[in-house]
């Protein structure tokens, strides 16, 4: 076989970059983690000789290419990816799994891939686990990242002999763009787990599709938060290191704020669900007791609705925008270190009005599309003027084709999509790949959407949500969602309808603002449990579902609606681990509450 010599001012690999940062830009704090009370910085340099060193490690206890090394991490980290890369140089495919997955998820994974080896982020973890692999006669060997317990897996590891890097030097050598790099476990919402096989080209082309978008430069700082069994968060972090940026890893869901503190990042990947978090928390000042207060943040979110991001802006209103951010906005980027511009959104919907508001605070809020099965990217708005449109998921990337299936007259049908970041198919579901793929080899998302203004792709919703009423009339759930989910009151809501003669709502409502409400309204307040139930709360409830019905047609409109006592979660099954709600759990959960609502 001929071996290309790889030129590394450019990158075919994923472990290419290592050498492409060290040559174009090398950076002495390429990865830093909190440790011991302070952020420890690994150099390019550093990185690239623990990551050699472990691939030697690898090699010499007889991992081979294509066997099988299973990674649950929580967030990233440096050794997640010294780990990751050092894997990728010796062939071995990485299979990274949701720490939420149950165990007959776990068993069914290490079944399929017949895995030798797992990497947990925790103790704890390591325990379900131990389980699936105790259902299946223990094959896996289970190791964790906590260096003060037993059974922690040295990732740091001794010099190898130079006849073991030449070695490994060969290895790297054989590895093509076209290999198999790692293969990610989605269950979409139907619950089973499907394995997505993805190369070293699919993600490459991502990679290099983004790097002329994102307004980075080498050592800006970058944080990094989002699950890092995702790949939107792992490509994210292959590309920081191309972009070669300063990469700080959270440590822990709750020491996000602190992070964000210290850090002061300039760009972060993000999902809704922290950005509404912020909104909701100014929302609920709205409820203050001081009527000026109250004035001015309605004052300044006016004016941030009205925030275009493109053309000049009148000077009069530009003069107000300023006084808005001084006066309200301003206290979203302290809250995120004061030095954000840039974020991109994936993975759920983002709510128009969430992404003007804080693009008009002067954090850049672009929103992306992406699938597990597209590694991740399809489309995504820009920073550039004239670019970006609030409510669509942007433009399609480079190299990519998108088309929309057998349109309506709307312009909205099922967003088929063809490129070199799409998977070959899926792993041992030859069934599956024969619903998903097109004879012409166009790949089927299962989103509906539209084009608007023939570029801006707009996704209206997940093929299998939509529904038709008894009356025969079709609900797309997901735009219905967003607009109740404008409400003050209302942190999100599912739309129930199927073979229903009208449409019911499902409500989970924003007890923080729900609370300063009754404290000011003089209502008792006990526990959501029972506020569910309070005679006065469901009638505000039912005035903000009657204002926001006006704007609808008269079939979308909401007629009756359940509060929910609590919100739902990852754990209980109720959302996927990219926080979008599953239906069939949430509706089987709340089965004799909707049945109620019908009879």
């Amino acid at each position: 076989m001929e071996v290309k010599h790889h030129h590394s001012s450019d990158f075919t690999r994923i472990f290419d970059i290592l050498q492409y940062q060290a040559e174009k830009y090398p950076n002495p704090n390429a990865l830093n983690a909190w440790v011991g009370g302070r952020w420890s910085n690994y150099s390019i340099e550093s990185l690239i000789r623990h990551t050699d060193n472990l691939s030697c490690w690898f090699i010499r206890n007889g991992y081979e290419r294509n066997d099988r090394v299973i990674l649950m991490p929580v967030m990233g980290s440096p050794e997640w990816m010294i780990i990751d890369l050092a894997c990728q140089q010796c062939g071995i495919v990485t299979i990274p799994v949701h720490v939420t997955s149950t165990v007959q998820d776990l068993e069914l994974i290490l079944k399929e891939t017949a895995a030798r080896l797992c990497i947990c982020a925790t103790v704890d973890l390591c325990t379900s686990v131990h389980d699936a692999n105790q259902r299946l006669g223990g094959q896996v060997k289970v190791y964790h990242l906590d260096p003060t317990q037993g059974g922690y897996f040295r990732w740091q590891v001794a010099e190898p002999a130079s006849e073991e890097r030449a070695l490994l030097q060969g290895i790297k050598n054989s590895i093509s763009e076209e290999d198999e790099v790692t293969m990610l476990y989605t269950s979409g919402s139907s619950g089973i787990p499907k394995g997505v096989p993805l190369t070293h080209k699919n993600i490459v082309h991502n990679i290099k599709s983004i790097l002329p978008m994102l307004p980075l430069e080498p050592q800006h700082r970058v944080l990094s938060f989002l699950p890092f069994s995702h790949i939107l968060e792992r490509m994210a972090c292959y590309g920081y290191l191309a972009f070669g940026v300063s990469v700080y890893f959270s440590q822990r869901k709750d020491t996000f704020a602190l992070d964000f503190n210290s850090v002061k990042p300039y760009f972060c990947t993000c999902v809704p669900r922290v950005l509404e978090k912020m909104y909701d928390y100014m929302q609920a000042q709205l409820m203050d007791k001081s009527l000026l207060k109250r004035k001015l943040i309605a004052w300044a979110f006016e004016i941030g609705m009205k925030y275009q991001s493109e053309g000049r802006m009148p000077f009069l209103f530009s003069l107000q925008l300023f006084l808005a951010r001084v006066l309200v906005l301003s206290q979203w980027r302290k809250k995120l270190g004061g030095k954000i511009r840039y974020m991109v959104v994936g993975a759920a919907s983002l709510r128009p009005e969430i992404g003007r508001l804080f693009s008009a605070a002067g954090i850049h809020i672009v929103e992306g599309y992406g699938m597990t099965e597209t590694a991740p990217l399809i489309s995504i708005n820009r920073f550039e003027p004239g670019q970006n449109q609030f409510g669509t998921v942007g433009l399609v990337i480079s190299g990519t084709e998108v088309k929309i299936d057998q349109p309506d007259a709307h312009g909205q049908g099922e967003i088929l999509v063809r490129g070199p970041q799409i998977m070959k198919g899926y792993h041992q579901r030859p069934d599956l790949n024969q619903e998903v793929f097109t004879p012409d080899g166009w790949f089927r998302t299962g989103d509906v959407g539209r084009f608007i203004n023939g570029r801006f792709l707009q996704i209206t919703d997940r093929k299998k949500d939509i529904f038709k009423t008894s009356a025969g009339v079709y609900i797309a759930p997901q735009h219905l969602q967003n607009h109740f989910a404008k409400s003050l009151f209302i942190q999100r809501c599912l739309i129930i309808g199927f073979q229903r003669p009208f449409v019911t709502a499902l409500i989970v409502p924003n007890y923080e603002v729900l609370e300063a409400w009754c404290v000011q309204e003089h209502i008792h307040w006990t526990s959501p449990q029972f506020m569910v139930h309070n005679i006065k709360v469901i009638a505000r409830f039912q005035h903000e579902i009657e204002t926001l019905n006006e704007a609808l047609a008269n079939i979308e409109r909401v007629r009756r609606f359940v509060l929910c006592p609590q919100d739902w979660t990852v754990e209980s099954g109720e959302l996927t681990a990219s926080l979008k709600p599953i239906r069939q759990r949430i509706v089987s959960n709340y089965q004799n509450e909707i049945e109620k609502m019908y009879a």
